[in-house]
């Protein structure tokens, strides 16, 4: 989601005639776009800023922003860890950036932070994005579910989805463009539509929607929220062609009582459900999940559910963290269960460990087999052309071949399998 924030960013300044540039201190307006879900990615931002400080110390006139959920939800603290910051905007401002620029521009201080979203027509702003064969489309932002340990409730808002004629709209313009591949992003993807009080509103029919735009194309969906995936939502997937067999559906954790503990409505047996009714359609769908190690009050048996999830629902891949504890958050306030840092972090590393065996079995299960590729990029060395790809269920797959181009499809056979990765050959 940020980075489809940052190319409405880009667009919105291109008004200005802002250039972008690869070298930060050619520039005379810099905006970091930052997220909270984890204090390493905090810390990050504000080691950013500090050194921007200190160039803003030799170069006055150089102007400083912070936006995303940082900003959102600290507003208060980055002005006092940096004061010479000259605009701190939220996630709900991002389309009143025409104005609060001015602003700036005329040397004045700015803090736009809201808790509603600011009413515009979205379509009056640019969308300036990285080339590529990717393009990102948010269809919902805001989440409903209060999980104990997430701030998106409190930074991005309540569950908002864009209206359907507007989502189709703008794929059309992506592909248009030259785009191979559409993501429509959500913090709950599969909750789309619930807000707009019309039953046949649903990411399922939008699914079927897009897939009936003329030309040869990819759509994937993330983030999947696990009670949310309906028996339609699976019908779609099976009936689009255009559909990636691909779901990204955070568990968190194996454990029922954590799940609880973490206010995730479902159980440890309805995720195991929901993975099998998908495997079961889908036989070479890859499946990967997100979880995070030494949440408040984890027993060592809990967190071997976790490590025993991963193996039983064969998942193909895993985001992994250590438990952050985040303002405003009920989680965060749970200090008396809080764990040391050092269990969190050698169940984080066991974690991790796990997350490799799993992915290394997952790819295996591919040699022999074909699989229908977009080639994303390509490396050459010694005169070998690499083509960099991603399969139909988001596997990576590296292959050689002298005659194919970026955004180009092919069919390959798998040879070779890796941790992260897979090797194939073009089939002729």
């Amino acid at each position: 989601m940020n980075k489809s924030d940052t190319e409405r960013i880009i667009g919105i300044l291109s008004e200005f005639d802002y250039i972008e540039t690869d070298i930060e201190k050619d520039a005379d307006l810099l905006i970091i776009n930052t997220c909270s879900i984890r204090q390493l990615s905090a810390d990050k931002a504000y080691s950013k800023l500090g050194v921007w400080g200190k160039w803003k110390k030799s170069n006055p006139n150089l102007k400083i922003a912070i936006c995303g959920c940082v900003a959102q939800q600290d507003k208060e603290k980055v002005r006092k860890r940096a004061p010479y910051i000259d605009l701190i905007f939220g996630t709900h401002n991002i389309y009143e950036l025409p104005e609060l620029i001015k602003k700036i521009e005329d040397n004045e201080k700015v803090c736009a932070i809201t808790n509603k979203p600011f009413v515009c027509n979205q379509n009056d702003f640019k969308i300036i994005r990285k080339k590529s064969v990717n393009a990102w489309i948010p269809i919902i932002e805001g989440c409903n579910n209060f999980c104990t340990y997430c701030v998106v409730p409190f930074t991005r808002g309540r569950e908002r989805s864009r209206y359907p004629d507007e989502i189709i709209q703008e794929a059309k313009n992506i592909l248009n463009e030259g785009f191979k591949e559409i993501t429509l992003l959500g913090q709950n993807v599969d909750s789309y539509g619930k807000d707009l009080n019309d039953k046949n509103i649903t990411l399922a029919n939008l699914l079927r929607e897009l897939n009936k735009i003329d030309g040869e194309f990819r759509i994937r969906f993330v983030t999947s929220y696990p009670s949310d995936i309906t028996d339609d939502l699976i019908n779609a997937v099976d009936e689009c062609e255009k559909v990636c067999k691909y779901f990204h559906i955070p568990m968190q954790s194996g454990n029922s009582r954590i799940l609880k503990e973490m206010n995730r409505h479902y159980t440890k047996e309805q995720y195991y459900e929901i993975v099998s009714k998908i495997r079961n359609r889908f036989p070479d769908v890859a499946i990967t999940s997100d979880f995070i190690a030494g949440f408040p009050g984890e027993t060592e048996q809990e967190f071997q559910d976790t490590l025993d999830a991963i193996d039983e629902l064969e998942l193909d891949y895993s985001n992994t963290a250590a438990y952050s504890p985040r303002e405003f958050t009920k989680a965060g306030k749970m200090v008396d269960k809080f764990l040391p840092e050092d269990v969190k972090y050698e169940r984080l590393e066991r974690l991790n460990e796990k997350n490799r065996q799993a992915c290394l079995k997952s790819n295996e299960k591919f040699i022999g087999k074909e699989l229908k590729v977009l080639v994303e990029d390509k490396t050459e060395k010694d005169g070998i052309i690499t083509l960099n790809s991603r399969a139909d269920n988001n596997k990576i797959v590296h292959f050689v071949d002298n005659s194919l181009n970026v955004g180009d499809f092919a069919n390959v056979k798998i040879t070779k399998a890796q941790t992260w990765c897979l090797y194939g050959e073009p089939v002729v």
